[in-house]
């Protein structure tokens, strides 16, 4: 087995999620979500993609329903030892399967949490669990149990974020060296996620994102790809990636001389960081931290220009995204507590100019003051 952690991580995360489990009354936990999976048992696949469900029972025993495929990569990458497929045929009810499993071990008329906010769980698919499983047991919304028991990091998780923080580092100092006027942006993202691959990092949770000229002002990955001209922006969102573990960055380099609209949106994600910094401590919200930010920025005059959420937290996360819960938005009470790690992004794009600054690096939540996942100076770069 490949497992990335000792046994006893292992067995500490389950009895955690059991103690939610039984404050919940549940009976069991359907699990749809990856990362659920990935944080229980080690198992690492793009299987869920598919029709797939990790069972766990109030006895702590689980049981996965998976295509014949992910059978020997459970085996492979997990410490699971039941495994259940469910048959690839014309007319295939994995819901109906999973059923089946689930009578096996008892869990009929029982209350059971089931992960419906979940990409592995698809409309169509959901639609047929709870067709399959009406009136055989009750199914409870839990899609947050889980989610909220990862938020809080163990020292062994912690070493690999910091790990990713170091490969995000290199990825930042690739993209550097590549980015001159005449380069092409294919050239400066392969350096990148070279550099996260060949220091032993992984594919991240979502594609890097790239974007120069007018595209500068984007905050998703496009396809397409052009050179840098003398005078020009870049826009880089990215992530060093170790075990699935993220530690994401953002900033925007200006190639040849900044325009003096530049150096303001710069002053104002700077300063905004700043005090985004002051609020990321234990017993603060989230809502606070995004207070913060919408204050400094405003300041700057610049709130017609921010957006209305200012990052989120980071962890082991699969595709199609790298965002964990929760994020930094207005109103939001999730409390910071020591061992969240987040990823903070200062982002302002002046559509009406055309000129976009970014300014994000991913912090561990500690005791005092949060601990930088970036060694790299926090200054504008001019190349």
């Amino acid at each position: 087995m490949a497992l990335h952690f000792e046994s006893k991580e292992y067995r500490a995360r389950v009895r955690k999620v059991l103690k939610s489990l039984h404050e919940q009354k549940l009976d069991g936990l359907l699990m749809f979500n990856q990362e659920s999976m990935y944080y229980l048992t080690g198992y690492d696949t793009f299987g869920f993609c598919f029709f797939q469900c990790l069972y766990l029972g109030a006895d702590g025993r689980m049981v996965l329903l998976t295509r014949l495929p992910d059978l020997r990569q459970a085996q492979h990458t997990s410490n699971l030892t039941d495994i259940r497929v469910w048959t690839d045929e014309k007319g295939a009810q994995p819901a109906t399967q999973l059923k089946d499993m689930l009578k096996s071990l008892g869990a009929g008329r029982k209350r059971l949490g089931i992960e419906t906010n979940a990409y592995g769980l698809t409309h169509f698919n959901g639609k047929a669990v709870d067709a399959a499983l009406s009136g055989f047991c009750k199914l409870i919304e839990a899609s947050d149990l889980v989610s909220r028991v990862r938020m809080i990091k163990s020292d062994a998780e912690l070493a690999y974020i910091r790990k990713a923080g170091r490969l995000g580092d290199a990825a930042l100092k690739a993209g550097i060296e590549a980015t001159r006027a005449g380069a092409d942006e294919g050239d400066i993202l392969a350096a990148q996620q070279a550099a996260v691959f060949s220091g032993g990092g992984d594919y991240p949770g979502n594609e890097f994102i790239i974007g120069s000229g007018r595209d500068a002002l984007l905050c998703r990955y496009k396809s397409g790809r052009r050179r840098l001209s003398k005078r020009d922006q870049l826009t880089l969102e990215f992530a060093g990636v170790y075990r699935h573990y993220h530690a994401a960055f953002m900033r925007t380099l200006i190639i040849g001389e900044p325009r003096k609209r530049h150096l303001a949106l710069y002053d104002a994600a700077r300063d905004a960081l700043v005090a985004v910094e002051g609020q990321m401590r234990p017993g603060r919200t989230a809502g606070d931290v995004f207070d913060a930010h919408a204050e400094a920025m405003d300041a700057h005059g610049m709130k017609d220009h921010r957006m209305n959420a200012c990052g989120y937290a980071m962890g082991a996360k699969f595709t199609p995204s790298w965002m964990d819960f929760p994020m930094f938005y207005h109103g939001n009470d999730v409390k910071l507590r020591s061992g969240m790690v987040f990823f903070a992004h200062m982002i302002l794009m002046d559509s009406d100019k055309g000129q976009a600054m970014t300014l994000g690096r991913s912090y561990i939540i500690g005791r005092g003051k949060p601990e930088p996942l970036s060694k790299h100076s926090l200054n504008l770069i001019v190349r």
